[in-house]
């Protein structure tokens, strides 16, 4: 099932799709001479509604402006003939909208106001001897449809929290794992030289000894055994020097590990063969350099997906972050850009920050290596 379906189909906006069709249920009733723009003025609304499941998270700004509309849409509605009494529940389908998109203090603002202008439509339009109680009877829908959507938008946001932990705990595991396995290879290479180098040359030592004594010299096996134990001792320095020479931390399996439980946006990582991170303080840099990328990214520009480049040049390690969402105006470094550069300056690397000719951030960092 696509995004947009899987939006359209949530629990909250299936109830609201409900309810939309219970008003339309009810236009019956409405006078027949206004009954084309009732039709209209509820089309109008229930594209609004559905729209919001449309947009990418870039146009953030016309959702907003759409969720501004619906109760103007709602209101005249209510005002072109209040008798039928079912359009106000548009009303708690908008403020449930709003509490999902703006701030709380935003959106109670925000209803206050619309109910007023609902009293006023009920008191001066349609006449009615008691438009308080109407106005209470539905505030009190809007109350519980607000505090629904709060609590689900928190519990929401408490589970990217969560998310994002367990991405970090799977991230800095990996990289633990790895160093468990470089100081496992190491000790096995330690071992290797010390002591199983140190008793072939000894015995090579005592079997060219041999050699040269007369009473062996027209023995080949000596001469064999002698040649034999050479060759193994220079496997086993190849051994050691492999061991020595594979000991790098498995960068690209720990990025993807923070990434993953992340819904958006998505890690593209391209890393160069070239690349070798041996010391856990760097790949730890790199990690929370690209974990802060993704927060930011997510958070700030509402990016689909972000691009992660590690290459490099002699000593130095290059990693170049871009995203593709776009960076709003006015905007100013956090206390996250702030850590990377203190986190970065410990290790004597550099941080540079910029903006794409499509607006989005690029991060440029070197570190060495």
């Amino acid at each position: 099932m696509s995004t947009t379906r899987r939006h359209i189909f949530d629990p909250l906006n299936l109830a609201a799709l409900l309810t939309l069709g219970a008003v339309a249920f009810s236009m019956r009733y409405y006078d027949p001479a206004r009954q084309a723009t009732a039709w209209l003025l509820l089309g109008l609304f229930s594209l609004g509604f559905l729209s919001l499941s449309l947009f990418p998270p870039r146009l953030r700004r016309v959702e907003h402006v759409v969720i501004a509309v619906m109760p103007i849409v709602a209101l005249a509605l209510i005002a072109l003939d209040p008798k039928p009494g079912t359009a106000p529940v548009l009303l708690v389908i908008w403020i449930a909208v709003a509490f999902s998109d703006w701030s709380p203090r935003v959106a109670t603002i925000a209803l206050v106001v619309v109910d007023t202008i609902y009293y006023l439509i009920l008191k001066y339009v349609a006449g009615f001897g008691a438009p308080l109680m109407s106005v209470l009877i539905f505030a009190g829908f809007q109350a519980f449809a607000a505090l629904c959507m709060h609590y689900a938008r928190s519990a929401e946001r408490a589970r990217d929290a969560l998310a994002r932990v367990n991405a970090d705990l799977l991230a800095t595991r990996a990289l633990l794992a790895d160093s468990a396995r470089d100081a496992e290879r190491l000790r096995v290479a330690r071992e290797l030289h010390d002591v199983a180098g140190h008793k072939l040359t000894a015995m090579r030592l005592n079997l060219r000894a041999l050699g040269e004594d007369p009473a062996f010299a027209d023995h080949p096996q000596v001469r064999i055994a002698e040649q034999l134990s050479g060759e193994l001792l220079g496997d086993i320095r190849n051994v050691v020097q492999a061991l020595r020479n594979s000991g790098q931390l498995d960068l690209a399996t720990a990025l993807r590990a923070l990434a993953a439980p992340m819904p958006r946006p998505r890690l593209r990582l391209t890393i160069d063969d070239d690349v070798r991170v041996t010391d856990p303080a760097i790949a730890e840099a790199v990690l929370r350099l690209v974990q802060e990328a993704l927060t930011n990214a997510a958070k700030h520009a509402n990016a689909d997906t972000l691009d992660v480049t590690l290459q490099r040049d002699g000593a130095l390690l290059h990693v170049a972050i871009e995203d593709d969402g776009r960076v709003r105006d006015g905007w100013r470094e956090g206390n996250g850009i702030a850590g990377m550069r203190e986190r970065l300056a410990a290790l004597r690397g550099q941080l540079r920050l910029a903006r794409s000719p499509r607006g989005a951030m690029r991060i440029d960092a070197e570190l060495p290596v």
